[in-house]
């Protein structure tokens, strides 16, 4: 079994993307300091025994849980010894997080992952594929975004993600280490936090809409958003791995739709009587954001999930 590490494992995405690198056979070490991730994420994929398998089917991989933080370079130096490929997902996430604490989010998003390559280059990992984000490309008035447009940065959570996509080149200029930049797409999905202080539009509707709380919608709800499901990126993650890919690619669902939009969604699926309150706008947030996903489409990637059948699914995990 090839062995890979999944940074930030333990995190909503890395989860996600740990379990179904196991499904397909390989031996992941999931590292994470457990600061935003959880636990229980994990629990399914560590403490289930191996199933029984029909005549031809392959075994599936193994995992382990390491506690640490990408902050830890000898520890990640440890880590990566015959490490094939690295997903690197670990970040502190949030635009209104980095404005409250842009050290905090500069210090982990930014050095963190030059210690990832720094471990990764040392250690002759295949690729390393870095989970970035289209808050790089700012508000910039075009649509649908493209790789090739000038980023745009409007948060410290952004300049940092972007910091990391020069590092991820650069490495792979001078040093000759293959990595593949994501920029993910407003990700949703089973398991998104819906407690924190700074979650995801999403995960927040559909936890108050279920106890028939009015969600708030910041500014007038017409911003629009390309929303993408986690199956959808982990998919492209493993696929960027396996392929010959290198660089930057958009990785979103290419359809867009409003906030308001959204609300009415969730509360037309989950059948709670409730409308939306209007607060004022969020400083950092962007008007509007919709992927051109044709260069990822190079190495196979489709997204599969519309934004209902998505939302139907993250709801039906919901504790509601």
């Amino acid at each position: 079994m090839k062995k890979v590490v999944v940074t930030g494992g333990a995190g909503f995405i890395g989860s996600h993307l740990a379990e179904e690198l196991v499904r397909r056979g390989y031996c992941v070490t999931i590292l994470d300091d457990l600061s935003t991730g959880k636990s229980v994420n994990m629990e399914s994929l560590l403490s289930s025994p191996s199933p029984s398998l029909a005549e031809g089917e392959e075994s599936p991989g193994d995992a382990e849980f390491v506690l640490g933080s990408i902050a830890d370079l000898d520890l990640l130096q440890r880590l990566f010894r015959d490490a094939y490929y690295v997903f690197h997902q670990a970040a502190i996430p949030s635009v209104p997080r980095s404005i409250d604490a842009p050290l905090d989010s500069h210090e982990v998003n930014a050095t963190g992952t030059l210690n990832v390559l720094l471990a990764a280059r040392d250690n002759g990992v295949k690729k390393v594929i870095y989970a970035s984000s289209s808050s790089v490309y700012g508000d910039t008035p075009h649509l649908p975004k493209r790789e090739d447009m000038p980023p745009h940065p409007q948060s410290p959570y952004a300049v940092a993600k972007l910091s990391g996509e020069y590092y991820c080149t650069v490495f792979q200029q001078i040093y000759g280490l293959p990595t593949v930049c994501l920029r993910y797409f407003n990700v949703y999905g089973p398991r998104q936090d819906p407690d924190s202080a700074y979650a995801a539009v999403i995960p927040r509707f559909i936890s108050m809409v279920a106890r028939a709380i009015p969600p708030p919608i910041f500014g007038d709800g017409e911003q629009t958003r390309d929303f993408t499901f986690v199956k959808d990126v982990v998919e492209a993650n493993i696929m960027a791995a396996e392929s010959s890919a290198s660089g930057i690619f958009n990785i979103g669902a290419g359809k867009r739709i409003t906030v308001n939009q959204l609300a009415s969604l969730i509360i037309n699926i989950t059948g709670k009587d409730t409308k939306p309150v209007h607060r004022d706008a969020r400083p950092g947030d962007i008007g509007h954001s919709l992927a051109d996903v044709t260069r990822a489409r190079a190495f196979g990637y489709h997204p599969k999930y519309d934004i209902e059948e998505g939302l139907k699914e993250t709801i039906r995990s919901f504790p509601v």
